[in-house]
């Protein structure tokens, strides 16, 4: 029975293009979770947008002299363009100023409010000294009250995991211009986090498949749980639904309450764009589905405490905009999977100080899959890892293009030089089947450490297998068979194409750039994983905006032992990845000291 798997990715937020440390938390990983579950045959679901709203934006379009929806608009299309040339098989990436999310966004508000799970109440509010404008809590920082640490946000500690009030800030400070923020008092609408405290501590315990730092973090949240604005003095946001506030263009639903709410509204869209408007419900109103959040780990907080208090608040709805009639409950997280940070030459990413690599240079410059490669290999799944560039050039050499290249070149090679197709097994010895089983185990041990979000032990297993086979071709020396026992020499290498066709599907939710040219190497047609698409999407209302989707329906791929038929022509190969020259190493370091010096 195929599962229904909800893949909900971390949304990107629209101020400015994405370097590789955020893709290294939402990006990639997510992007082998969805692939390898539709290789299964699995029900796949992966959705995501660009975060268009909130106080940062209205900072940056104020810096660009150009207006917040301008602004948006060109982020969304840099971000989404990123994304596709990476190859992040969304089923929608789309955006938090659509229609549809606003609808959604003010129906779950309302279904609370009613519910007494929002009230009003007065706080004191950070406005910037030099604008008059809101500070974002995020855009505010100082030195813990709690632990000391003087990077602190104004809504939390990073370091000791405390919920914090810009006010508790000892020196508090705007990040934008470094000064002291003004603080007075404004009336704004609360989420009364504390009235979920009882249910969020039962689940979060029973989640023993969590990462052990999301579960430990989320757990020591609650010992500090209290209500959380959910509202800001800006124009620039989704409106209050309520008859006193519709229409005031100075107090909006903040930016942090609505992106959350767009792994709902996205899935609603997505439903809208198949032609079956309540496609959504298999997933959100579907007690056995599975929902799996992909983020880096300052959006913990997030996505195990605050959305989950929404999704369990609003229970069956009662606004009306969700509920159909349908009465059922909508379903809450399967597990956080969290990354860790990401750090550039030892230094944290910071665009403003050139501290960055964005992912539109390095693709530029370096195949996808290279990058996919390292982030997975190397990146920050359990830990805190720092990218060089000495380690990526290594990692590319030593690794994927030394095991798993070389591998693949030289196999197809003999073969299509000898034979020119798939040659006849004749008969395989103990040591062509033991090969073939080994790597066929492949399709257990892989596919358990990646549906247990273990993706750098899951491409460090396929890699094994790939050793494995390069070993295979040593002892059995098919180049010297070729000249003295051909039918032993095809038999050799129809166990070689066997393992690797086996191992272009162990490595497709990883490289689907290079295994779908293995896959066309080895004499097949069609796409392996499904075809991404940039497009346009229209709204009931006929408005429309550009997505980043996919047609994954049509794959050829499955993730099942190879049936390479002897036989099969073979076309002429072609190497699957390029060396890097060690000079690449002090090229790149060159252009970050000229981006330092400019920052």
């Amino acid at each position: 029975m195929p599962k229904t798997i909800l893949v909900s990715v971390a949304w990107p937020y629209a101020n400015g293009p994405r370097h590789i440390g955020h893709i290294a938390g939402f990006g990639v990983p997510s992007d082998i979770f969805a692939r390898y579950h539709r290789l299964v045959g699995n029900k796949v679901l992966m959705v995501s947008g660009t975060d268009e709203h909130g106080t940062p934006i209205t900072v940056e379009a104020e810096k660009e002299g150009v207006t917040p929806q301008e602004l948006v608009d060109r982020y969304n299309a840099v971000i989404a363009e990123d994304l596709y040339n990476l190859g992040l098989s969304y089923d929608l990436f789309t955006r938090t100023t659509t229609r549809n999310h606003t609808a959604i966004t003010q129906d779950l508000f309302k279904t609370l409010y009613e519910k007494g799970y929002i009230f009003v109440k007065s706080m004191m509010g950070a406005f910037s000294v030099r604008t008059g404008s809101t500070l974002p809590d995020r855009y505010i920082e100082g030195t813990c009250p709690h632990c000391g640490f003087t990077e602190a946000r104004g809504d939390q500690c990073d370091n000791c995991g405390k919920q914090l009030d810009p006010m508790e800030l000892i020196d508090p400070r705007s990040k934008i211009d470094g000064e002291p923020p003004v603080f007075r008092e404004s009336e704004h609408f609360f989420l009364d986090l504390t009235a979920f405290v009882d249910p969020l501590r039962r689940w979060i315990e029973d989640q023993n498949h969590w990462r052990a730092n999301v579960r430990a973090f989320s757990l020591n949240l609650l010992d500090d749980l209290h209500p959380r604005p959910i509202t800001r003095d800006l124009e620039w946001g989704i409106p209050i639904p309520l008859p006193d506030y519709e229409r005031r263009n100075d107090k909006k639903i903040y930016v942090w309450f609505d992106a959350v709410i767009g792994y709902l509204s996205a899935s609603v869209e997505w439903a809208y764009n198949t032609g079956n408007p309540d496609a959504w419900r298999d997933w959100w109103q579907n007690e056995e589905a599975r929902h799996y959040y992909f983020m880096g780990k300052d959006n913990i907080v997030f996505h195990s405490v605050i959305w989950p208090s929404m999704l369990i608040g609003y229970g069956n709805g009662v606004a009306g905009t969700l509920g159909g009639g349908e009465g059922e409950p909508l379903v809450i997280p399967y597990d956080i999977v969290s990354s860790e940070f990401l750090t550039m030459e030892g230094r944290k990413f910071s665009s403003s100080r050139g501290v960055v690599i964005y992912v539109k240079d390095i693709l530029e410059r370096y195949d996808p899959d290279a990058l996919r490669f390292f982030l997975t290999i190397a990146g920050p799944e359990a830990q805190d890892t720092d990218f060089t560039w000495a380690e990526f050039v290594r990692r590319n050499n030593d690794e994927l293009v030394a095991t798993w290249g070389n591998l693949v070149n030289r196999v197809l090679t003999m073969a299509y030089k000898h034979f020119g197709r798939v040659p006849d097994p004749g008969r395989l010895e103990e040591a062509d089947q033991a090969l073939i089983a080994q790597v066929e185990h492949g399709f257990t041990s892989v596919g358990e450490l990646i549906e247990a979000c273990s993706f750098k032990a899951a491409i460090g297993e396929a890699l094994h297998l790939a050793d494995l086979v390069n070993r295979y071709l040593n002892d059995q020396a098919p180049w010297n068979l070729v000249k003295e026992d051909q039918v032993r020499a095809g038999s050799v290498l129809y166990a070689a194409l066997r393992a690797i066709d086996n191992l272009k599907i162990l490595l497709a939710p990883f490289l689907p750039f290079s295994t779908q040219r293995l896959h066309e190497l080895l004499g097949n047609s069609g796409s392996l994983s499904g075809e991404l698409r940039l497009t346009t999407a229209k709204e009931a209302d006929g408005s429309s905006h550009r997505i980043l989707t996919g047609d994954y329906e049509h794959r050829v791929g499955k993730w099942l032992a190879s049936q390479l038929p002897a036989g099969q022509a073979l076309p002429s190969p072609s190497p699957l990845f390029k060396k890097l020259d060690v000079s690449v190493v002090e090229a790149e370091l060159g252009r970050m000291e000229a981006s330092l010096a400019k920052g």
